[in-house]
Parts: C-alpha cells; structure tokens; sequence
C-alpha cells in the first residue's frame, strides 16, 4: 500500500473489510510507514468513540413500574375484568422485552470488547515498537511484569510447540492496566491479552474460537483474570496457543 494511497483503504483496514491477504498487507506497511500507523491509530480511536457514544441501555425497573402503574390508574370499573387479563401481560410483555435487552446488551458487550481488543492487537503491531521487553525467555518476560500490572500470570513453555514468544508490554483497556504477549507463528504475530476479570461476568466459560474482522479470537475467565488470544492464523492455531496459555495454570 502507497502513502498516498485513498483514506477509503485504510477505514476499510480498520473496519475489517478487508480481504485476509489484502488486510496482511496493510499490517506488513504499517510495521514500517509512522505515517500510515498514526493515521490507523486514530481512526481506531475515531471508531472506539463512535461506539461509545452509541451504547444504549435497558428500561429501568421504574419505568417498568410507571407504565404498569398509569395503565391501572387509567382503567375504569367497568373495564375491571379487562385490566385483570390485560396488566399480567403486559407485565409478561414487559419481563420479555427485558430479557431481549438483556442479551441484546450482553452481545453488544462481548462485540465491543472484542473490537477493542482487535484494536489493540492492531495497534501493537502497527507500532515502531510492538513490545516494551523483547525476549524469547519466559523467564525474563514475566518478571518484567512485576510492579507494572496489578496481577501475576503463569506463561506455558513452548519447548515442543511452533509458537516463539517475542516479548510482552503492557496495555489498557477501559483504563484497566493489562499485559500484553506477542507470539509468533509461521511469520504471524498472535497476541494474548491478560486483564482482570474483578466482575466476573463470563465466569469459567471457555469460547471457542470465533472470526472477528479478518482474525480468529478466544477468550476465556479463570482465576479472577480474563485472557484473550488474537491473530490472524486459523482457528486450531488460536486454540492451540490457548490450550498452550491454560495449561501454564
């Protein structure tokens, strides 16, 4: 990809548009062009924005309330029979429509954690600098973390596997300091992304991988910590390095 070349391409990069092969070329040039890597930044952080700014939420028990409360203030003696069929369903219509909320919400959430964590991969990658402790060494990485996060992590030996570690830095997400890990693969760089999990929302649940954009993801809570695996390998890769990452306990 040239310098010059039309902005549609790189919102189209950023928006996951892209082709595998096309989309591997635009991280290969940004790896070495500060110019396109800083216009990519912001347009992740442009899309991050856009997305907040859309974040819609559930009505309240009160105003669940209000609509059942005017409903039976408004209904005349007459009608009396009516009300009594009609306010239980309207309560049930009321339970359901919730409940759509609920998992609408709880999906719009796991998309936009993903897009974020997307974001950072990308990000990492198209930096001049990917990592802040470049070593093949677990034991120099893990260490390195220590003061810098508010949390340990086991990292797996790769002795036996394809996976090479290249180093780790540390990054945010939602304000929240986490650690970052950068493993290679055939030429392709996968991050893991360890941050605390302090609400537990996911519990233990293990996802399988899924296709996000032009990558392939896992994540997966245990022990009070959320980790999240991204690259742009197949899907048995990304669980491979996972399978790997658990394993470390």
């Amino acid at each position: 990809m040239a310098c010059d070349s039309p902005p549609e391409r790189m919102d189209a990069y950023v928006d996951g548009e892209l082709s595998a092969s096309e989309a591997a070329s635009v991280r290969d040039h940004l790896r070495t062009c500060p110019s396109c890597a800083s216009d990519a930044l912001s347009r992740l952080q442009l899309r991050r924005k856009v997305a907040d700014a859309g974040v819609r939420y559930p009505p309240t028990s009160e105003l669940r309330n209000k609509i059942v409360s005017q409903y039976s203030t408004r209904a005349r003696p007459r009608r009396l029979q009516w009300a009594i069929l009609t306010v239980p369903a309207l309560v049930v219509l009321l339970v359901i429509l919730s409940a759509n909320f609920f998992v609408a919400r709880q999906r719009m959430r796991e998309q936009r954690f993903l897009g974020e964590v997307a974001d950072l991969h990308i990000a990492a990658l198209a930096s001049a600098s990917p990592v802040d402790v470049l070593s093949t060494d677990q034991h120099t990485v893990k260490p390195w973390f220590e003061g810098r996060i508010p949390f340990t992590f086991n990292l797996p030996d790769l002795q036996g596997s394809d996976f090479t570690l290249r180093g780790g830095r540390v990054t945010y997400l939602e304000q929240s300091p986490g650690a970052q890990l950068i493993y290679q693969l055939r030429k392709h760089n996968l991050s893991v992304f360890i941050f605390q999990d302090r609400a537990g929302e996911f519990g233990k649940t293990i996802f399988e991988p899924v296709e996000f954009q032009t990558f392939h993801m896992e994540t997966w809570s245990e022990h009070g910590l959320r980790f999240t695996i991204v690259g742009d390998v197949n899907s048995a890769d990304i669980h491979a390095l996972s399978e790997l990452v658990r394993g470390a306990g």
